[in-house]
């Protein structure tokens, strides 16, 4: 994605050596080191080549061409034969060393940030922008790292997966202080965490939104999972700030979370929970969005939310949690909760002179299915259609869960593709069909566009219709093509056409 940059500044090869631990080291060590690469197509002049370990293809395999490409240095776990030009670099562990590695080619940007990590299963999103807004409205100047962009100061960068390689975040780090920034907030996967992205970050904050399904085909079972995430806060604190784990106590792997506890950091649990150090109460649920009255250290508030749901007052009582330990004031920031209207495909309704509401949203686990349904649910006494289907390629015990989820909470699901890459779609859709009644309000329809459409056309005066799975994403994966698809512009479309009135 983003690597092959070239540094303001060279760094040499045996400066970098004093912050890893090599096992050993063969060849020159007093090259200059121009740019960090781990695929070696993107090896320029200069680069230092780090060769991972992969699941399926190893990055040994890759080394002579990154010599051939111009690389005077390569790190990797194992001897690999090469030429005595170039330093080879052994480890112990190849992603620990890129992730040191890379601190320290950008002169470690995370210690100069008030740096916030949240991970989850589910929220992420909503909550990385919550804070972001948070922080803006406190005068402050915030980065964002997450599924949707990256955001350096006034520049974007449309994000191509949830938490980047190391060097990707180190740079992307080190690009906001260039841009007058001094915060950030970023959204740190359970992949990024197994595989050592963070490791050297120096985060002041960590959020623990929830834990629920998703993942597994990676992890193999919730404890490896759980391990994964609790990670993030077993290294608070033992770098150079005083750090604040912030965890949702209304999850059962919150809790279990918030008594393991860690010695280098401040404990802040948030929720409706009565034992919530930042709590809840007096919530109210509507049509227009909830209010609720926050009880916390830094004082008690009321906050208007306009965006829909139980799961957003989680959410914002966690961008609450964050921004209060960072010094923000209680006031200013419900205020800036009362303003903030979506994130990026994330319950984002589709305006349309229609006599029915659309909305898109992310949902692609069975929790956070339910717990749009289940708002949507409260919003109407008409009835609520569905479209969603499942990657493929991912986790699969998930399927006939979200299935019966969606026949359970939805008057009419439809069934479509959502980025099948290779497997075969229809499978993917019999395989969510299998968790549904026999006698459950269901179609099936694979392209995906044909399904927004006939739920778009099966929608009365009153109805809601939920387009679910992928959010803000611009494109569709199959097995051999990537295609332009985004949900939000397709439903717009349909509902200016004919295929988007309703039947009244």
């Amino acid at each position: 994605m983003i690597l092959g940059h070239l540094c303001d500044e060279a760094m040499r090869i045996e400066t970098l050596l004093q912050v890893i631990q090599p096992l050993t080291v063969r060849g020159p060590q007093s090259a200059d080191i121009l740019s960090i690469a781990m695929d070696s197509r993107r090896v320029k002049p200069g680069a230092l080549f780090v060769a991972l370990p992969g699941r399926k293809v190893d990055g040994d395999r890759f080394v002579d061409e990154a010599v051939a490409r111009g690389a005077v240095a390569i790190v990797s776990q194992h001897g690999v034969k090469m030429r005595n030009d170039v330093a080879l670099v052994i480890v112990e562990d190849a992603r620990r060393a890129l992730a040191e590695i890379a601190c320290a080619f950008y002169d470690h940007p995370s210690s100069r940030l008030d740096l916030v990590g949240v991970t989850g299963t589910n929220g992420k999103t909503t909550t990385t922008f919550m804070l972001r807004d948070l922080l803006r409205a406190s005068g402050r100047h915030p980065g964002l790292i997450g599924t949707v962009m990256y955001e350096m100061g006034t520049r974007r960068i449309l994000a191509d997966r949830t938490t980047p390689e190391a060097p990707d975040i180190q740079f992307l780090l080190d690009q906001m202080l260039q841009a007058g920034c001094d915060s950030a907030v970023m959204e740190v996967s359970s992949h990024a965490l197994d595989q050592k992205r963070v490791w050297g970050v120096d985060f002041n904050v960590a959020v623990f939104t929830n834990l629920t399904q998703d993942h597994l085909d990676y992890h193999e079972s919730f404890e490896r999972y759980f391990a994964a995430k609790a990670s993030l806060f077993r290294g608070l604190g033992q770098m150079q700030k005083a750090a604040t784990a912030v965890i949702n106590l209304d999850d059962p792997w919150g809790q279990r979370l918030a008594s393991i506890g860690g010695s280098g950091s401040e404990c802040v649990t948030y929720g409706v929970h009565p034992a919530a150090v930042v709590r809840a109460s007096d919530l109210e649920v509507g049509i227009d969005g909830s209010t609720f009255r926050v009880d916390s250290p830094w004082g008690r508030v009321q906050v208007k939310l306009h965006v829909l749901g139980r799961f957003n007052v989680s959410n914002a009582l966690a961008a609450f949690s964050a921004g209060g330990a960072l010094g923000l004031d209680p006031e200013t920031m419900a205020t800036a909760l009362a303003g903030f209207e979506s994130a990026p495909g994330r319950l984002e309704e589709i305006r349309s002179p229609r006599p029915f509401r659309v909305f898109v949203d992310y949902a692609h686990t069975e929790d956070a299915l339910c717990n749009v349904l289940t708002t949507l649910r409260e919003l109407t006494g008409r009835r609520l259609i569905v479209v969603f289907g499942c990657g493929g390629d991912r986790d699969r015990a998930k399927r006939p869960l979200m299935g019966e989820a969606a026949a359970r909470l939805a008057d009419l699901t439809v069934l479509t593709s959502d980025n099948p890459r290779s497997e075969d779609p229809e499978t993917i859709l019999k395989e969510i069909r299998s968790g549904m009644p026999a006698q459950a309000a269901v179609e099936m329809i694979v392209d995906r566009e044909a399904a927004i459409a006939r739920a778009l056309d099966q929608a009365d005066s009153g109805d809601l219709v939920l387009i679910a799975g992928k959010g803000h994403e611009s494109c569709q994966i199959f097995a051999h093509n990537v295609i332009p698809f985004d949900d939000r512009e397709v439903a717009r479309r349909l509902l200016e056409s004919r295929g988007g009135h309703a039947r009244i």
